[in-house]
């Protein structure tokens, strides 16, 4: 990776509103830990389905949609992707290093606020905590090379990010027992579940399969990224 394209993009995510978008989230989580503590003393079945529902099935994807997105889509929006593009740097470097930067801030604000809250609810119980935050950073790192890859598909990656999330992942990979194995989401219960023993955390997709599977979509993600990158038209024209 790159260090100057790194501190550069750092500072341009983090300077804009997308950074307020990246703490709500997570503080929205643990405001609900709280509220269910106070309210029923929170337990077991209350932290997975907090887990699942929320911290895996809504603010993991829609924190990799920002992260993801935010680290390529707007320099191409605004053209200042040429600039970067016209420097001795490979294409390929420049997608690696926006990758590493879009992937540890969702590591940052997904992975670390998971194990907090779980842990309001029911502290070390089980791995429960440890199990989701670990499965909330694979599935972080997988959801950034996938919205990464959208920033440079398509000018509308927000949009259809946005869709991929809502739809795909909590409708029809919540609700459609064969898509499941091809859900995000369900390849980080598969990893939470290696790691915490609670009887409430039942994944339907074997670890054999979630793990090769977290490894391609990142792997292919990033290199695609590269690869359109190399094709990318200075004139901004996709």
């Amino acid at each position: 990776m790159n260090t100057v394209v790194a501190g550069i993009t750092y500072r341009a995510l983090l300077g804009r509103r997308r950074i307020i978008l990246l703490a709500l989230l997570p503080l929205a989580l643990i405001g609900l830990a709280l509220l269910l503590h106070l309210v029923d003393g929170g337990g077991q079945r209350s932290a997975v389905l907090l887990m699942e529902k929320f911290a895996i099935g809504t603010m993991l994807p829609l924190l990799g949609l920002i992260a993801g997105t935010g680290v390529i889509a707007p320099e191409i929006d605004d053209g200042t992707i040429i600039h970067l593009m016209s420097k001795p740097i490979s294409r390929p470097v420049i997608a690696q290093t926006k990758f590493v930067v879009a992937a540890s801030l969702v590591g940052l604000f997904a992975a670390i606020p998971t194990y907090a809250s779980a842990w309001l609810l029911v502290g070390h119980e089980d791995g429960i905590a440890l199990g989701f935050a670990v499965g909330a950073l694979v599935a972080g790192i997988a959801y950034a090379a996938i919205f990464l890859l959208l920033g440079v598909v398509t000018r509308h990656a927000v949009t259809i990010g946005i869709i991929y999330a809502l739809v795909w992942e909590t409708l029809i990979g919540g609700f459609v027992p064969g898509a499941r194995k091809f859900s995000v989401q369900q390849w980080a219960e598969s990893v939470a579940s290696q790691i915490s023993t609670s009887p409430y955390l039942t994944p339907d997709v074997t670890l054999g399969f979630a793990v090769p599977a977290l490894i391609v979509v990142t792997v292919v993600g990033v290199f695609w990224t590269g690869r359109r990158l190399r094709v990318f038209s200075l004139t901004g024209d996709e």
